[in-house]
């Protein structure tokens, strides 16, 4: 049975070709691309050599065998995904932006990856679960809060622990309460958080990081939080230890993928029974690897690929250790 688990969409992507490209008229894209935030957190985990599984929903088509192929050629027990015989896979549509930012046009809901149900959570299945994983931009499918519930319920009681990561737009939030109830409820679960730093405000009511971070200690059973500051590296803090991540310097190819990288990363290696700060390298490792790659699961890395790449950082924190 696996002992990481996570509940969500599964996608395919198609992508601009051009930088500046729009969706309004005519132009190349590249496609199709496995994708799914939880899909490429999963791939990543298993990649590192964790023992995996995912619930989700793929239509019967080859988008969905396209999805189902990668996810299990790097190990992933799939055997929780459902295929629909009557919603196509899901699909996003991507550009980007001179700026270096990023627009999405989503065909979820209505498709495969919006038929999440309850039912597809096995008591057995999870009964090795030692993290369930779950991403906030998986409660825009109906369902899956239910079904994160009922998983998460079962994990905990057989002693296993949740890692959220809430993966979702504060601006999206503030416009839907039910969508930050639900945020809300998974945080105050959550073992281990990894909050991008815009996301700290949402979940705490503080903008200060350092005052954000004393409150998750306050609301949570947390062990572990990671707020990922993008180009800026990242910042750990537990119950008894703090220290930074500076980033690694890399030509950016695609930005998509790198914090669901950086996360399967991590709980893998914490799964796998690594210390803390070799964990967190390596979890920085694997994200700035990802964005070297076109495609948003293509960045996903191998363990001993992204221990060669991380190096002396890795030697440093074996010997301080």
């Amino acid at each position: 049975m696996p002992h990481i688990v996570t509940i969500g969409e599964i996608l395919v992507e198609v992508m601009a070709r051009d930088i500046g490209q729009t969706f309004l008229e005519p132009g190349l894209w590249q496609a199709p691309y496995p994708s799914g935030a939880p899909a490429i957190f999963i791939s990543q985990a298993a990649r590192f050599g964790a023992s995996t599984g995912m619930v989700g929903c793929v239509g019967d088509d080859d988008f969905g065998r396209l999805n189902l192929n990668r996810l299990r050629s790097d190990g992933v027990d799939v055997s929780a995904i459902a295929v629909s015989p009557d919603r196509a896979t899901g699909c996003a549509f991507v550009t980007y932006r001179p700026d270096g930012g990023r627009s999405f046009i989503y065909h979820i809901g209505s498709a495969a990856a919006g038929q999440i149900h309850p039912d597809q959570i096995r008591s057995g299945w999870l009964d090795d679960c030692r993290y369930l994983h779950v991403m906030g931009s998986a409660f825009t499918i109906p369902g899956v809060f239910e079904a994160v519930n009922k998983a998460a319920a079962i994990v905990k009681n057989n002693g296993g622990k949740i890692s959220f990561d809430p993966n979702i737009r504060p601006e999206l939030l503030a416009r839907d309460t039910v969508m930050r109830d639900r945020i809300l409820a998974l945080y105050r679960q959550a073992d281990l958080l990894l909050p991008g730093l815009d996301e700290l405000p949402v979940l705490t009511g503080e903008a200060d990081m350092d005052q954000a971070l004393g409150r998750i200690f306050q609301d949570t059973p947390a062990e572990h939080v990671v707020v990922k500051k993008a180009a800026k590296g990242c910042t750990y803090m537990g119950r008894d230890d703090r220290f930074d991540v500076d980033p690694f310097p890399v030509d950016e190819v695609d930005p998509t993928g790198a914090g669901d990288c950086f996360g399967g990363a991590l709980v893998a290696s914490l799964t796998l029974g690594m210390p803390i700060r070799e964990a967190v390298v390596l979890a920085a490792a694997a994200g700035a690897l990802a964005v070297t790659k076109k495609g948003p699961m293509e960045g996903a890395s191998f363990l001993d690929d992204v221990k060669q790449f991380a190096g002396e950082r890795l030697d440093l924190v074996a010997r301080s250790t």
